[in-house]
């Protein structure tokens, strides 16, 4: 169905489209996105650099429905180009893959290295069981600039890179391609699943049980264990040898050096998982949350800490 311009709403995104060289209709924000594949373009426009603007299609009703209608195109994000269509998350991915989008963006398209990847016995033996039920034999790896990632059989795609490791060959697109150097594909049989080792991930906050910290507090009791809780919560509970979290406390924290292994739990770990964040985003490598918190802790490891 053709945009038709005597709609007001038609002609609203319209305007939108021709007034923007790159636009996003999207569900969220590009701080926020709302939803995974919204997310997953909003990486790879990020990443190629180029200015884009976005529109937030879950705050407009009227153009959330009329953007299906005006481009034909049911489901978002939808990515526009010159006042043109390029399409969803699926066909942003697969262009930004074969470099295609780079061009149609105007970006750069740098050279990347084959790269080396090593699939352990382990996931062999799992992949080439899994293997005899699909279609396509290549084991297709995919790393987005988010370092999530996606593991499928699937043919061949332009611009792929074809690598060989413990009988597999192996397919990375572009994309993936200059994240992936170096990653090794294991699996665990405790828990049945495929565990990845990427080196060219940036630091991340690690998730610890209560178990762990035990462990790294008789190894060291000067750990740098931070308290993200209410001064309320502390008076009611805490574990020793942790520090509150004042505003003073995480200035001294924060001109630590960047190494140094910090710790931070809070009821049960999701505000301290977010403090954890916040370190890894001012440099700091070695970041580590407690998960479940001091919950767990009076569960686990001493429970004549109080629970509430």
């Amino acid at each position: 169905m053709p945009a038709d311009l005597n709609d007001p709403t038609h002609q609203k995104i319209d305007q939108l489209v021709k007034g923007n060289p790159v636009l996003l209709f999207m569900k969220g924000t590009r701080t926020f996105p709302q939803c995974g594949f919204s997310a997953s373009v909003v990486g790879i426009l990020d990443e190629l650099g180029q200015p884009y603007e976005t529109f937030n299609i879950l705050e407009d009703p009227e153009v959330r429905e009329g953007a299906k209608s005006y481009s034909d195109w049911p489901t978002f994000p939808q990515l526009y180009v010159k006042g043109e269509l390029v399409g969803g998350a699926d066909i942003v991915k697969g262009l930004y893959g074969s470099g295609e989008l780079h061009k149609i963006l105007g970006a750069p398209l740098e050279e990347i290295p084959q790269p080396a990847i090593t699939i352990t016995d382990w996931a062999a033996e799992v992949l080439r069981e899994a293997a005899k039920r699909e279609k396509h034999q290549a084991l297709r790896i995919e790393v987005s600039p988010r370092f999530q990632y996606g593991l499928l059989f699937s043919e061949d795609r332009p611009g792929d890179f074809v690598c060989e490791s413990n009988g597999f060959t192996i397919l990375v697109d572009r994309g993936s391609a200059k994240r992936a150097n170096g990653l090794v594909l294991d699996y665990s049989r405790e828990n049945k699943g495929f565990l990845i080792e990427n080196p060219n991930e940036p630091p991340k906050v690690k998730q610890a049980t209560v178990r762990e910290l035990k462990k790294a507090f008789d190894d060291n009791p000067r750990l740098h264990l931070y308290d993200v809780r209410t001064l309320e919560e502390r008076q009611r509970a805490v574990i020793p040898g942790s520090k509150h979290l004042t505003p003073d406390v995480r200035e001294a924290a924060m001109k630590l050096p960047k190494d140094t292994p910090l710790w931070f739990y809070c009821h049960t770990g999701s505000r301290s998982h977010a403090m954890g964040e916040a370190f890894i985003k001012a440099g700091f490598t070695k970041v580590f949350n407690v998960h479940g918190g001091i919950s767990a802790w009076s569960l686990e490891i001493d429970p004549t800490v109080p629970r509430y």
